[in-house]
């Protein structure tokens, strides 16, 4: 099924927390600075509905996405006010894949677990509390997976500045 067929599903079947979809387009002559869009077709969901939606996406026959193959978050910059958390599903039964986006406010960056709809979520979900401060509600084992517990901050946002030292080892 390709990603037309799969959205059109969705709004079908009314996943829950489902706000629209965006796909790779060219830039418009018509619209000074229209860069246009590269990269996946996705589509972007209520982060508070993630878990619900991801269950849907996974119930429906005819999607059956069964697999989180990847979930993390992109800082878009300094000068932008939020996150991107980004998940891909798979289906194995069907072999199609879906690109699922979600937007956070960087000044609270909250959202619920979907470790208990997917268990590979936990690790995805805890890398990405680590590295850009997320707080992922309900998570079963928050723990820190890539930096020591007592490390100040979240070196994948852009705002994030590197110590000079970390228990005399140098940072830089």
């Amino acid at each position: 099924m390709d990603f037309k067929g799969i959205h059109d599903r969705l709004r079908a079947i009314q996943a829950p927390g489902l706000l629209g979809a965006d796909e790779p387009r060219e830039a418009d002559p018509e619209v000074e600075g229209d860069k246009g869009r590269a990269g996946d077709p996705f589509v972007l969901v209520d982060p508070q509905a993630m878990p619900s939606f991801l269950e849907c996406c996974r119930a429906d026959s005819v999607l059956s996405f069964e697999m989180v193959i990847d979930q993390t978050a992109t800082d878009p910059g300094t000068d932008e006010d939020h996150f991107w958390v980004n998940i891909q599903l798979l289906s194995l039964a069907h072999k199609h894949r879906l690109a699922v986006k979600a937007i956070l406010p960087k000044s609270d960056p909250v959202m619920p677990t979907s470790a208990l709809v997917h268990k590979t979520c936990r690790w995805h979900e805890r890398e990405c509390a680590e590295m850009f401060g997320i707080t992922f509600e309900g998570h079963p084992d928050p723990r820190n997976i890539l930096l020591p517990d007592d490390w100040d901050g979240n070196p994948l946002r852009k705002d994030y500045e590197y110590p000079e030292e970390y228990h005399g080892i140098s940072c830089k």
